[in-house]
């Protein structure tokens, strides 16, 4: 004898309860899978950022000790021409002793009346 319309009903019913029972065991197994992923993604990630933060870190020092050491080469660049300044105003004092003196009186002079008349409209 076949099977009625009522058994095959629940014969697929049934079958239908396990395939979805299946694919529920799937999908939890799918969730922890990609959670177990992401996680390990995650660790990655974090390990790869504070790979990045330290690179980062260790070139800013880099750059700043360099910025010290550029800072001490400018310091000196400009102490070496104070120092040619210097010689060359001796050197032409040397040469020239009366025209010095008469430039630094009349600079002196100068800054007198400047000094005078500023301080007499206060």
């Amino acid at each position: 004898m076949s099977p009625t319309h009522t058994e095959n009903l629940k014969s697929n019913l049934s079958e239908a309860g396990m395939h979805l029972k299946q694919a529920a065991i799937d999908a939890g197994d799918t969730v922890r899978g990609v959670a177990s992923a992401a996680g390990d993604e995650v660790r990655l990630g974090k390990a790869n950022l504070k790979a990045d933060f330290a690179d980062s870190a260790i070139a800013g020092l880099a750059a700043a000790e360099e910025a010290a050491e550029a800072g001490s080469e400018q310091v000196d660049v400009l102490l070496d021409r104070g120092r040619d300044l210097i010689d060359s105003a001796a050197d032409l004092i040397r040469e020239r002793p009366l025209a010095s003196f008469g430039a630094a009186f009349a600079a002196g002079w100068i800054i007198a009346k400047l000094a005078r008349s500023g301080g007499g409209d206060k």
